[in-house]
């Protein structure tokens, strides 16, 4: 006996539906579709996600158990890997791009109040990526090394609710580096991102656009302490406060270590001036 929706057909409920319908008539994903429409295969998909399924196959066996339900969970008739297949490999990526934006943009606005644990308003970004080992027998386009072939994730997390606001999937062999370059910088943001990341030519333009970085120096960097000014002996023990002047290639950067973090400007005389007044009062120094 029916006694509700399923918590599936629940779930699909808080997704926007009538952007999805729009974002589908605009790459004309339903055209000369007969079975399995877009928004079935994002149902299927989704499902696939939520219980971890491992193949097509584990899909359609999975959702063919639950034939009496496929109607209340949004699916007109039973799924086949076969007709799933196909819709993953000709439908326009771009539908499930857009559609993921939207989806994005929601759940950063629930979560936009959302505390970091320290007095800091900005919206803070972490940079890093990931590389997915995968077999070469079975893409034998991914490729990485002689013995395998492997993609690499480019992520961008929003750490407020922990929300990836960019994902650029790329060959393995591209470096971390040139996701600067996907990137549309947000002025005030602040980005967070290790050693890799250390282009000035790129971190230059995220000063130009408004926005801060923070990240680690290269072992290799060509930079020398110019001066370090007076301070109280016993709070640089213990690491409370702490002064220096370093140059590198005709830079100089003010560095000042406080209670909070760092805070780093650069000479008003300098004329390559791709470091903005920084703090990082969400860095504090145990």
């Amino acid at each position: 006996m029916n006694t509700g929706k399923t918590l599936f057909a629940r779930l699909m409920e808080f997704l926007p539906w009538k952007t999805f319908s729009r974002v589908v008539a605009r790459h004309g994903g339903d055209t000369g579709v007969r079975t399995l429409s877009c928004a079935e295969q994002y149902r299927a998909m989704a499902f696939a996600q939520l219980t971890y399924r491992e193949s097509l196959r584990d899909i359609e066996v999975c959702l063919s158990t639950q034939a009496a339900k496929l109607y209340h969970m949004g699916f007109r008739e039973p799924v086949r890997r076969s007709t799933l297949a196909d819709a993953n490999e000709r439908r326009d990526w771009r539908i499930y791009a857009d559609f993921a934006q939207r989806l994005i943009g929601q759940a950063r606005r629930l979560y936009s109040d959302e505390s970091l644990g320290v007095d800091l308003t900005n919206t803070v970004y972490a940079l890093d990526s990931t590389t997915i080992d995968l077999c070469l027998s079975v893409f034998p386009w991914a490729d990485f090394r002689a013995p395998k072939a492997a993609v690499k994730m480019h992520t961008l997390l929003d750490l407020r609710g922990n929300i990836p606001s960019f994902i650029h999937v790329s060959n393995g062999e591209l470096h971390d580096v040139h996701a600067l370059d996907m990137l549309l910088p947000e002025a005030g943001a602040i980005y967070v991102m290790d050693r890799a990341y250390v282009d000035f030519a790129r971190l230059h333009r995220l000063h130009r656009s408004g926005a801060f970085f923070v990240t680690r120096a290269k072992s290799n960097l060509k930079a020398h302490r110019v001066y370090s000014a007076a301070s109280d002996r016993a709070s640089v023990r213990s690491g409370r406060h702490c002064a220096q002047t370093a140059g590198s290639g005709g830079l100089t950067l003010h560095i000042h270590a406080g209670p909070f973090g760092i805070s780093i400007r650069k000479n008003a005389d300098s004329d390559c001036a791709f470091i903005r007044h920084l703090r990082l009062r969400y860095c504090h120094r145990k």
